[in-house]
């Protein structure tokens, strides 16, 4: 984990904040948004709310007029760095590779940010964290803008600040926080956060006019935040002081793993800001929302005049208060009322709207049946492409695999498949062992099992094959990378 040198000049803006770094949480598995979310593609990763960016790809925008780009970092696991690095490399043009701060495994937002601290007290002794959610959808950014400056102030005065959210229905699914007096100018004392409330509780909250919805988003110092985990939570704290011990040593992958692996899982709020004193409160309204489920759809997306959600290729009669949510297959639905019906091309939800949050109850269910639609889409864009599963059976899986121009595949083996490709558009260049060669249009090449192979487009157009895998195992960890372009694992 070091520092990224880029080659972007800052603004003005970012000059101005030049103490502000945004530390990004982008580790979740958003299993409330099955089966759109899957384990590889989590939500994070998905266009919700916006046809031109996806959610990370949206938060990382959003900040880089207060925040540059080389002053972003991500807090992540080490399956997901490949995809997000791959969107925001296509959304900025600059690599990313040096702006994660991995978590060895899952333990909630209190390990991830307090190691996020450590890393950026290192870089600057000052240093403001702006923490934000990869996920949440945010509609006015000049008020948001303002709400993080805000906050920043505030913090130089000692406090954890957090941003809430003015609630505009009496919602069950989120925290709220209760206001107290003014500090200063649009910053105010918390008194106490609340769990999240029945029915009856969010409506008397939504009277009070003095609760506020927990947007997740938080405003500290680096020093500040670890000084009150070293009262609040001494073991973890603990465990940053090994981890920055380590720091700027060959030793630090596996001193973070340690610490992570013996580290109890815990959030933020109630690690630290329910029992810390000073916690302030930045209220705004900026069209905010979590997406925790299908169920908030209607804040992000537009709705008819029967308050149904739509997308996708559909025949909608006579329904109401629907969220209706496919792709090229037609969904046909006649009569629904209050329902979520969601088509992927290898899997259907359908549920009741005051059900939504139970869907992650479908995705424990597939984890422990080792489903594939637990985890992986049809479809799955990779760095070079892409490749979507046609088939798979006993012995065999067929794909339909798309190259990008000027775009290759890893050099590359497997020990347990041989590989048939045939070629429907553009133009192959192909290693095989020690032969290359192209292979063109209704023009086909065979590739022995455990024998050294390449697969690269040459061409100006997308290079299209049918692949045929014939073998005893067929998954995607029976890759042996020798080569790669785009820096994956290959064998030492």
């Amino acid at each position: 984990m070091t520092k990224k040198v880029s080659n972007r000049k800052p603004t003005k803006k970012h000059q101005r904040s030049n103490n502000l770094f945004s530390v990004i949480i982008a580790g979740g598995s958003g299993t409330r948004f099955w089966p759109l979310s899957r384990l590889e593609t989590p939500k994070q990763l998905l266009h919700i709310g916006s046809h031109k960016k996806t959610l990370i790809q949206a938060t990382v925008s959003r900040m880089s007029p207060v925040v540059s780009f080389k002053r972003t970092y991500i807090v992540t696991n080490s399956g997901q760095v490949e995809s997000i690095n791959l969107q925001l490399l296509s959304m900025t043009g600059l690599s990313w590779d040096k702006q994660f701060i991995i978590e060895p495994e899952a333990k909630n937002t209190a390990p991830a940010i307090g190691l996020a601290a450590v890393y950026l007290r290192r870089i600057d002794p000052k240093a403001v964290m702006v923490v934000l959610p990869s996920d949440h959808v945010i509609k006015n950014n000049r008020k948001f803008h303002s709400a993080v400056l805000l906050g920043a102030q505030a913090s130089g005065d000692g406090f954890l600040v957090t941003i809430g959210i003015k609630p505009d229905k009496p919602e069950t699914g989120y925290g709220y926080i209760h206001c107290g007096d003014k500090i200063k100018q649009g910053v105010y004392h918390v008194k106490e956060f609340k769990e999240k409330p029945d029915r009856e509780r969010a409506l008397k909250y939504l009277q009070a006019e003095n609760y506020y919805w927990n947007s997740g988003i938080f405003i500290w110092q680096a020093d500040t935040i670890l000084r009150a985990m070293k009262k609040h939570m001494p073991k973890l704290y603990e465990g940053l002081v090994k981890i920055d011990k380590a720091m700027g040593t060959e030793r630090v992958q596996e001193v973070v793993k340690t610490v992570f692996s013996k580290l109890k899982s815990e959030s933020i709020d109630y690690g630290i800001l329910e029992k810390a004193h000073r916690v302030a409160l930045v209220p705004v309204d900026m069209g905010w929302s979590d997406v925790g489920s299908w169920n908030a759809l209607d804040h992000v997306l537009p709705v008819d005049g029967d308050k149904n959600v739509k997308k996708g290729n559909l025949i909608s009669i006579q329904n109401k208060n629907s969220i209706l949510y496919g792709g090229e297959r037609l969904i046909a639905a006649v009569g629904l009322e209050g329902m979520i019906v969601v088509d992927t091309p290898d899997a259907t939800l359908i549920c009741r709207r005051d059900k939504a949050q139970e869907v992650r109850k479908i995705v424990d269910i597939l984890k422990k049946r080792g489903a594939r639609e637990y985890s992986t889409h049809r479809t799955m864009l990779r760095p070079w492409g892409s490749y979507t599963i046609l088939e798979l059976g006993d012995r065999f899986k067929i794909k339909k695999i798309e190259v990008k121009p000027g775009a290759k595949l890893s050099h590359q083996m497997h020990h347990h498949r041989s590989e048939h490709w045939i070629v429907v558009a553009g133009t192959a260049k192909v290693t095989n062992g020690d032969r290359v060669y192209d292979v063109h249009p209704n023009e086909s090449t065979y590739i022995p099992m455990s024998t050294k192979h390449r697969l690269e487009n040459p061409g100006m157009i997308p290079l299209q094959i049918i692949e045929v895998q014939n073998g005893d195992y067929l998954e995607e960890d029976d890759i042996v990378r020798f080569d790669d372009i785009y820096k994956r694992k290959t064998q030492k």
